[in-house]
């Protein structure tokens, strides 16, 4: 466990931030993840293989994933990614259906990464019965044609800390155009950093950066924004519930 994630959570709680979602990207990390979560009340579990390490899906790792699954807020981060050579794009297809297949027998939201890869992503997911689940466009990279192709599917869109960025373009058509209850906000951390902190290790205090800039944008009060989102990301991923069980 990190020496600071004590200090990191402080931050956060001070700036408002009393919540946090830690998902998985490769089957190494998922027990630091399970030992972070239970060290933290208010730090919920998702547990998945990312795209750029789809080849480490095995059966005996999506077994591990199964039962994992049963503490589990969400499976993710899920997807696909076709900005680097590898892995092949067809192994990173066959890991991201077998992980929506395990969401629809575990009835959970799913958190998907797509970079360069949203025609297919959305081939397959329209392929998929959704609606039984749930889930978000993590970090959401697309154009506004791209959204409301999710937002039909039944997905919900995260902005994070690009939208801060003074070349931004694409997220600020999203930011203002997603309906606020089909909206949530996230870091991204330890990526992804917004204005004024571009360029440093993110982290989740840092996420009332990028609220601002979608309070602006949409023009609205912040406290509005963060109602709203808040109860968006509770509802999707049944965080009431949890609380009551920790």
């Amino acid at each position: 466990m990190l020496p600071h994630l004590g200090a990191l959570v402080a931050q956060a709680q001070t700036a408002g931030i009393t919540g946090f979602l830690v998902p998985g990207v490769t089957p190494e990390g998922w027990q630091a993840i399970t030992g972070i979560c239970g060290a933290f009340p208010r730090i919920f579990p998702a547990f998945g293989v990312h795209p750029l390490h789809a080849h480490l899906l095995t059966s005996q790792a999506l077994s591990e994933l199964r039962q994992l699954c049963r503490h589990a807020t969400a499976i993710g981060e899920i997807g696909l990614d076709y900005s680097l050579a590898a892995p092949a794009k067809q192994i990173q297809k066959d890991a991201f259906c077998a992980q929506l297949a395990l969401a629809a027998e575990t009835k959970l939201p799913v958190l998907i990464h797509c970079r360069k890869a949203f025609g297919d992503l959305l081939e397959i997911l329209r392929g998929t019965k959704l609606e039984q689940f749930g889930g978000v466009m993590h970090a959401f990279s697309g154009s506004l044609e791209t959204a409301h192709a999710c937002l039909r599917l039944g997905l919900h869109i995260s902005i994070a800390g690009s939208v801060t960025y003074e070349n931004a373009r694409r997220p600020l058509a999203v930011a203002a155009q997603v309906p606020m209850e089909r909206l949530l906000l996230e870091t991204d951390a330890p990526d992804m950093a917004p204005e004024p902190f571009r360029g440093k290790v993110n982290q989740p205090s840092y996420l009332l950066a990028t609220a601002h800039r979608v309070a602006q944008i949409r023009g609205v009060p912040l406290e509005e924004l963060a109602r709203a989102t808040s109860a968006n990301a509770s509802r999707l991923f049944r965080l009431d519930a949890q609380s009551k069980s920790h």
